[in-house]
């Protein structure tokens, strides 16, 4: 029996022997796809940093033309506000120049209609009288 137990022994110490090269096989090839894995980090970091660093300037570029962009709409707006301010005072001046003489035409053509009618009542009237005069000294004896 104590055959078999040195048999079975023998077996144990050999499959913890195959255990133990096959961890550190594992360990080993784990430790290799680290340094791998490191690598590649390392070699994506360099990769990516300027392609980052880029877009970095593009950001910026495009956030200054932004606000230039927004300054000169600003500008536009207060420019085209002020054309339209002015325009409408130049308006408000033509308006006045020509309304104050129109009204000025026309009460002075009111008077001429009012004179004119005027005279054509007195002539009118002038008529009258001279018919009436007519017709009255026919009838004065």
């Amino acid at each position: 029996m104590i055959v078999w137990r040195d048999v079975f022994l023998a077996v144990i110490a050999v499959a913890t022997v195959a255990i133990a090269v096959a961890q550190v096989a594992v360990i080993l090839a784990a430790a290799s796809a680290a340094k791998r894995l490191g690598r590649l980090a390392d070699t994506f970091e360099r990769e990516v940093k300027p392609l980052v660093g880029h877009l970095n300037a593009i950001g910026r570029d495009a956030a200054r033309a932004a606000q230039l962009a927004t300054a000169q709409v600003e500008r536009a707006d207060r420019l085209f506000a002020d054309v339209a301010q002015r325009i409408e005072q130049t308006l408000a001046g033509v308006e006045a120049s020509i309304s104050a003489p129109a009204r000025e035409g026309r009460a002075l053509l009111s008077a001429f209609r009012a004179a004119f009618q005027a005279l054509r009542e007195l002539r009118r009237d002038g008529r009258r009288r001279q018919g009436r005069g007519d017709d009255e000294d026919a009838l004065f004896i």
